[in-house]
Order: C-alpha cells, then sequence, then structure tokens
C-alpha cells in the first residue's frame, strides 16, 4: 500500500478522521502494515501491548477468555477500527485476542513511535483520550443491558449495532456482509447458543431475517427489529 493510500485509510478511521492533512502524512509514514490470514490472531490476550493498530481492510473478531475458562465475544472490528491502543495507553497487557474472520490488513505503530505522533500533533492525542471514554463508555452501556434488557432485546440491539456498523444495504434488506454465528450471538449477549437459535429461527419464521442461504445475516424488516431491541 503506497503513502497515498494510507492516507485514504488514516482519514476514515475513528482514531486519524478530520485530522490535519499533516498529521495524516506523517501517520501513514510512521506506519508498519501486517496481512492476516482468515483465522489468524493479531496478537494474544495477555501479551505485552506493545503495538497500536487500525484496521485497514478486512474483519476482526475481539475474543477474550474469562477466569472460568469461557469464551466471550466482545465486538466485531472492521476498518477504521482501532484495536489494541487502550491496552497500550494504560500500560497493560491486551485484555483480548483479535482474529480476523476473513482476509485482513491492519495499519500499526510502536508504543513508541506513537507516542512521538501524538507530541507532534497534540489533537490526535485529544482524539487517542476520546476514543478510551468511548470504549469505556460501550462497556458500561453493554453490562447495563446484561444486566436489566430481556434476552431478545439484547440480541436484536446486538445485531442491529452491527448491521449499523458494518451492513450494507441490499434488494433484500440490510446485509451483515461476514459470518456471524448463533455462538457468536450468545457470547456477546450473555446467553446461551439454544436460545439465540430460537430467536433467530422465530425471526426467520417472521421474516425478520433471511439466514438460511448463507452464513451472512441479512436484515429484511429493520424496523420490526427495531421494534423487537426497544420493547419494555
Amino acid at each position: 500500500m503506497d503513502i497515498a493510500a494510507r492516507v485514504t485509510v488514516l482519514d476514515r478511521s475513528n482514531l486519524f478522521g478530520g485530522l490535519p492533512q499533516q498529521t495524516l502524512q506523517d501517520g501513514a509514514e510512521a506506519a508498519k502494515e501486517r496481512k492476516l490470514d482468515k483465522g489468524e490472531a493479531l496478537f494474544q490476550q495477555g501479551d505485552e501491548a506493545a503495538t497500536h493498530y487500525i484496521v485497514s481492510s478486512g474483519r476482526l473478531r475481539l475474543d477474550q477468555t474469562t477466569s472460568d475458562g469461557k469464551n466471550v465475544v466482545l465486538r466485531f472490528m472492521g476498518p477504521g477500527d482501532m484495536v489494541g491502543s487502550v491496552a497500550v495507553m494504560r500500560s497493560i497487557p491486551y485484555p483480548a485476542t483479535p482474529i480476523a474472520v476473513e482476509e485482513t490488513r491492519v495499519l500499526s505503530w510502536s508504543a513508541v513511535r506513537m507516542m512521538e505522533l501524538m507530541h507532534a500533533h497534540p489533537a490526535l492525542a485529544m482524539k487517542t483520550v476520546n476514543m478510551m471514554g468511548g470504549r469505556i463508555e460501550e462497556l458500561q452501556e453493554r453490562l447495563q443491558q446484561v444486566a436489566t434488557q430481556q434476552v431478545e432485546r439484547r440480541i436484536a440491539a446486538t445485531v442491529l449495532k452491527i448491521a449499523g456498523q458494518s451492513g450494507r444495504r441490499t434488494e433484500a434488506g440490510v446485509e451483515i456482509p461476514f459470518p456471524l454465528s448463533r455462538q457468536d450471538l450468545a457470547e456477546m449477549t450473555g446467553t446461551t447458543l439454544h436460545t439465540v437459535s430460537r430467536t433467530i429461527s422465530a425471526w426467520i419464521d417472521e421474516g425478520i431475517i433471511e439466514g438460511r442461504r448463507s452464513s451472512h445475516l441479512v436484515i429484511t424488516r429493520p424496523h420490526r427489529l427495531v421494534e423487537i431491541s426497544e420493547q419494555a
């Protein structure tokens, strides 16, 4: 990827987007590139957090193993998302393992190199702080949902959030353009595979989603899913 292409990636990212051209240029020149095959881990939970990453193409699933050995899917990350930065900034080990769900490419900066960029471009440092705050708010929101929302609401809200982040419009509806298994949804919503399977099957029967012809979910009636996510 040439520098111009890297600049385009950074300008569309959550971290660098909207910053001055010189900041984008310096960030692009300082970045390294890495390609991940499907199923390959970017790093492992518990590794020393020494590198910032931004997804340039493809998709990552963020898996976390709990203290009792259970796997939890925290979120999916796509182009423009930063990965690992919160752990690097807090000087703690990476808390989860990002796994490529399809061929994925990332840009990366060592902790030292990113700190140099932040010193040279204070606006980048401010955006990093804001992004860290956003991640904490997202975690708090998720914990509140698990504690207070009915399971069907949680599943609907999670599917809508993923569709909002990554979905693409097709003739059939809004497609989530990567494999999203029922086990993934169970782990993301703090429920069982049986409950998710029963819920998804009911939605398919009702015509809310289409999920039989491929591994990609298609939301055919988004407004109905919104109603479910908001019901008391």
